[in-house]
């Protein structure tokens, strides 16, 4: 079984993302970028059905400008097979991210994509629902438990009344949530190693338009009132305010 991985370039979680000097994007130039840590998270559980025997294979993809094959590197380190660039300039909407996967995806007969729920930086999870239904293949979102059986797919999901599990066969869609594992840490000989490791890089194309403009780009302005409520009825009808 193939297990294709799509590997996201963001900006380091543990950094504070800020406007750019005019205002209409986020500032890249000099801040430190890192995968995607749900793709992260993704990639440790691909690499984990190949050590139990369940994947022949792990391919982290990865769409964008040239800077991916950093990305993609690390994804190697970590234990992937090999690694495809699928190379456009400019930004990217969701749509067409999910189109020039679905083409990749067939080309390469892959039974399972496990992919992040959502990247950090835009915070839209669009990409997998969209991939799942170009693909029209069956999706299980916000996985924290994932067994694969005899070509079924097996998941627990976190949904908004508490876990959710739902069965599919093969093949079919799998997003990661945080608490499924904890990915591996990278050694330098796992560094050096992915330098060998095939990284192919394609031209690819985008088949739909981008449809929205950014018109600017701001940090939200946040205000604090400190104040001591003499008891509960005082707090219970502050809260009453604020919601009205």
């Amino acid at each position: 079984m193939r297990v294709l991985v799509p590997f996201k370039r963001t900006i380091d979680y543990h950094l504070t993302a800020r406007p750019n000097a005019a205002g209409n994007a986020v500032e890249l130039a000099g801040v430190k970028m890192a995968p995607n840590p749900f793709d992260e998270i993704a990639l440790e559980e691909a690499l984990r059905l190949k050590e139990a025997g369940i994947a022949t294979e792990v391919v982290a993809i990865a769409v964008g400008d040239t800077p991916m094959q950093e990305t993609l590197r690390t994804a190697l380190a970590m234990g992937a097979d090999r690694a495809i660039h699928l190379e456009i300039p400019g930004e990217l909407c969701s749509l067409q991210v999910a189109d020039i996967l679905k083409n990749l995806v067939l080309k390469e007969q892959a039974q399972l994509v496990l992919m992040g729920k959502q990247a950090i930086d835009t915070d839209a999870g669009q990409v997998p629902s969209m991939l799942a239904e170009l693909l029209g293949w069956a999706q299980a979102n916000n996985a924290f438990k994932v067994a694969i059986v005899e070509g079924r797919a097996t998941v627990a999901c976190e949904a908004d009344h508490g876990v959710e599990t739902v069965e599919f066969p093969l093949p079919g869609i799998i997003t990661a949530d945080l608490r499924l594992n904890t990915p591996r840490l990278v050694s330098m000989p796992q560094i050096i190693k992915a330098r060998t490791k095939p990284l192919q890089t394609e031209a690819a194309t985008a088949k739909y338009t981008i449809s929205y403009t950014r018109t600017q780009v701001f940090v939200p302005q946040q205000t604090r009132q400190n104040k001591i409520l003499p008891d509960v009825t005082s707090l219970a009808a502050t809260i009453k305010g604020l919601q009205s």
